[in-house]
C-alpha cells in the first residue's frame, strides 16, 4: 500500500563509481558499455586482463612449477613416504564448510593414492577451534604418525610443539593470517607466510588442501604414468568451501570455483545431490549464491548444532539412501540453527545496547551463559549488519568463554585481537580482518571487552559509521535487455571481492508497490522507465520503504539485474539494493 508520508532518509551511502573515460570505452567497442564499466571499476582494464577475466575456462597453476607454495615439496615427500610405508595419516580439519570440505578432499585424495588416511574434526563445544593437545595425544595412541592440518594450525605453535614432543610429524596447511611465531612443523603451507613466493594469497583452506592434493597427483602421474583420481573429482569440494568461507572470487579462486560449479551442476556426488534436492536447488542452476545461501548453511549446521562429521559423511558417502538420510538431518539442524540464531541475536542486541546506546558504542559486545558456541558468530554477523558496528558475541563459560567477532571494513578485528593479546588475554585466537574467534579465561572477559572498546573508540570514534553501497554503473534507458543480462553474467562466479554488478536507474516512476511475504517483510514494485517500459522489482527485507513511497513518485533504484522465472516464462527484474526519491 502506498501513502503520502514524507520519504525517510536513505540509510546507506551510495558510492557511484566514476564513468570510464571515453577513450577507454572506445578500446572495447566490441563489448557492451556496462560490462566494460564494471570491469574498469574493478581494476580490470587491459585487453589481456579483460580476456583472462571473461575466459569461461580460466587456466590453473601447475603446483610443480615455480613460483611454488613454500613447504609444498617437503609435504609431498613426507606424505609419499607415509603412503609407501603404510603409516596412518590423520587429516585434522575444522568444523566449518571450508574445514570439512578440505578434510574430505585431502582424505579422498590420500586414500585414492593408497594412504591409510583418517579424518579428524574437533568438536566445537568440547574441543574448540584448531589443534588441541588431547586430540593429538589421542591420535598418537591410535597409531597415527603423521598429522596434516587443513584450515587450521598456523596459530598453534604450542600445540605443534606438543605434537613434536609426542613423536608426531606435523604438516600445517592453513590460509588464516600468520602471527609473528610460526609453528615448528615439518612443513607450513600458507601463502601469507614470509618468503612464500606463491602469488595466490587468497586461497581458502580447501584451496590449499587442493594444491597439496594436486601436487601429490602430479608427482604420482610423473612417477607411474597414471593416477587413481582426477583433479576434476575434487573441484566440487573446492567450490563449496571457497564460496562458503567468503574467500575472494578472483585470480586462482575464480578458476577453481568455475570448475567446481560445473562439476556440481553436471555430476554432483551423492550427498550433494541429496542436499540439493531437499533444499530445492535444481541441477544446472547452482551458482555461488546457491552455495552461500542454500548449501553452505546446511553443511555448516552440522558443526554448529552437533558434530561436523555428519557433514563430512554426507560429502564422502556413495550410498544414496545414506545420503538422503544425512541430508534430511542437516536440513533439520539448519532449521534449529535458524531458531537459535534469532534467539541469540535478540538477546545479544539487548545486552550490547545495555552497555551503551548504539550511537555512542564503537563496538557491540555481549556475553551470556545461554549462548551456544555454534551460533555466536552468526549472531555477531547479524548485529554488524543491523548496526554497522564491529560485534563480539561470547558464550559465557565457567572457566573459559568462547567468542566470535564480525567487523566492518574500517576496523580490522584480528589486528584488534593482536593488540589485546599483548596482555596475554587469550587461550587461543585467530581469524581475518572481518571475522575472528577466540577462547579467553572467563575471569578476564570483562578486561577483554574494555580493551576492545578502547581500541574501537580510538579508531572509530567520531567517524560517520554507516554502510556504503558501492554502485558499479548507471544504466541508461534502453540499455537493459536479456542480452545485457547474459553479458553481465560473464562476470560469474560472483561473490566476495567480485560482487554481482550493482546498477542504478534514475527517475523510475512508481506504478505500484506492495508488501509481500509471510510477515510482510518484502516489497514488490512495478516501475516504469523514461521510455515507458515496465519493470518488475523485488526488495527483500525492505518493506520500510512502503512508508514513504507514493504512486507516480519518481525514484532512483539501485539493484542487481536478474532473470526471474515464473510458470515457465522468463522476465528481467530488479533485485533492489536500495531506493531513494529522485533528486534527494
Amino acid at each position: 500500500m502506498l501513502n503520502d508520508a514524507s520519504p525517510a532518509p536513505a540509510r546507506k551511502r551510495w558510492l557511484i563509481a566514476p564513468s570510464a573515460p571515453a577513450s577507454h570505452l572506445k578500446q572495447f567497442n566490441d563489448l557492451p558499455r556496462l560490462l566494460v564499466q564494471v570491469l574498469y571499476n574493478r581494476g580490470i582494464t587491459g585487453r589481456e586482463q579483460v580476456a583472462a577475466f571473461l575466459d569461461p575456462n580460466p587456466p590453473l597453476r601447475n603446483p610443480l612449477e615455480a613460483p611454488k607454495l613454500k613447504g609444498l615439496d617437503k609435504a609431498v615427500a613426507r606424505l609419499r613416504r607415509a603412503i609407501q610405508h603404510h603409516e596412518p595419516v590423520a587429516v585434522y580439519g575444522d568444523y566449518d564448510v571450508d574445514g570439512v570440505t578440505a578434510t574430505a578432499l585431502l582424505t579422498q585424495a590420500l586414500t585414492a593414492l593408497g594412504a591409510d588416511a583418517r579424518p579428524y574434526i574437533p568438536d566445537r563445544v568440547d574441543e574448540g577451534y584448531g589443534l588441541n593437545k588431547e586430540a593429538l595425544r589421542k591420535l598418537k595412541d591410535m597409531g597415527v604418525r603423521l598429522v596434516v592440518t587443513v584450515d587450521c594450525g598456523i596459530r598453534s605453535p604450542v600445540e605443534v610443539a606438543f605434537g613434536n614432543e609426542l613423536g608426531l610429524d606435523l604438516i600445517v596447511t592453513d590460509h588464516h593470517s600468520v602471527a609473528d611465531e610460526l609453528p615448528q612443523a615439518l612443513a607450513c603451507i600458507n601463502p601469507k607466510q614470509n618468503n612464500c613466493p606463491y602469488p595466490s594469497k587468497e586461497l581458502a583452506g580447501v584451496g590449499l588442501a587442493f594444491k597439496l592434493a594436486q601436487a601429490l597427483l602430479a608427482v604420482e602421474q610423473k612417477m607411474t604414468g597414471a593416477t587413481p583420481l582426477r583433479e576434476d573429482d575434487l573441484f566440487d569440494l573446492v567450490a563449496l568451501g571457497t564460496v562458503a568461507d567468503l574467500a575472494p572470487l578472483v585470480n586462482e579462486n575464480r578458476a577453481l570455483v568455475t570448475r567446481g560449479l560445473a562439476r556440481l551442476n553436471a555430476a554432483p556426488r551423492a550427498g550433494i545431490a541429496a542436499l540439493m534436492q531437499i533444499a530445492g536447488a535444481k541441477p544446472g542452476t547452482v551458482d555461488a549464491t546457491t552455495i552461500g545461501f542454500t548449501l553452505g548453511p546446511r553443511l555448516n549446521a552440522a558443526g554448529r548444532i552437533e558434530h561436523a562429521m555428519a557433514a563430512y559423511r554426507l560429502l564422502v558417502t556413495a550410498d544414496v539412501d545414506e545420503a538422503h538420510q544425512l541430508a534430511a538431518e542437516l536440513n533439520e539442524r539448519n532449521r534449529e540453527r535458524q531458531r537459535l540464531t534469532k534467539e541469540t541475536q535478540d538477546k545479544a542486541r539487548e545486552l550490547a545496547l545495555s552497555r551503551a546506546p548504539v550511537e555512542r558504542a564503537p563496538l557491540l559486545f555481549a556475553a551470556d551463559k545461554s549462548f551456544r558456541a555454534g551460533v555466536v558468530g552468526l549472531a555477531a554477523s547479524r548485529l554488524t549488519e543491523e548496526f554497522y558496528r564491529p560485534s563480539v558475541v561470547v558464550e559465557l563459560g565457567e572457566s573459559e568463554s568462547r567468542g566470535s567477532c564480525r567487523s566492518i571494513p574500517e576496523f580490522n578485528i584480528t589486528h584488534a585481537l593482536d593488540e589485546c593479546n599483548k596482555f596475554n588475554l587469550f587461550t587461543r585466537y585467530g581469524g581475518h580482518a572481518a571475522a575472528a574467534g577466540f577462547t579467553v579465561p572467563t575471569s578476564r572477559l570483562e578486561e577483554l571487552a574494555e580493551r576492545l572498546m578502547a581500541i574501537a573508540q580510538a579508531q572509530l570514534g567520531g567517524r560517520d559509521l554507516s554502510p556504503s553501497l558501492h554502485i558499479d554503473a548507471e544504466a541508461r534507458p534502453g540499455e537493459l535487455n536479456p542480452e545485457m543480462c547474459q553479458q553481465l553474467n560473464r562476470l560469474e562466479p560472483c561473490g566476495y571481492a567480485n560482487p554481482v554488478p550493482a546498477l542504478v536507474s534514475r527517475n523510475m516512476v512508481v506504478r505500484d508497490a506492495r508488501t509481500v511475504g509471510a510477515d510482510g517483510a518484502h516489497l514488490k514494485l512495478s516501475l516504469m522507465d523514461e521510455r515507458r517500459a515496465s519493470w518488475d522489482a523485488i526488495a527483500f527485507r525492505q518493506s520500510h520503504h512502503s512508508l514513504w513511497l507514493r504512486r507516480d513518485m519518481r525514484i532512483d533504484v539501485a539493484y542487481h539485474l536478474e532473470t526471474n522465472e515464473w510458470n515457465g516464462a522468463q522476465r528481467l527484474q530488479f533485485n533492489v539494493l536500495d531506493l531513494r526519491q529522485a533528486g534527494v
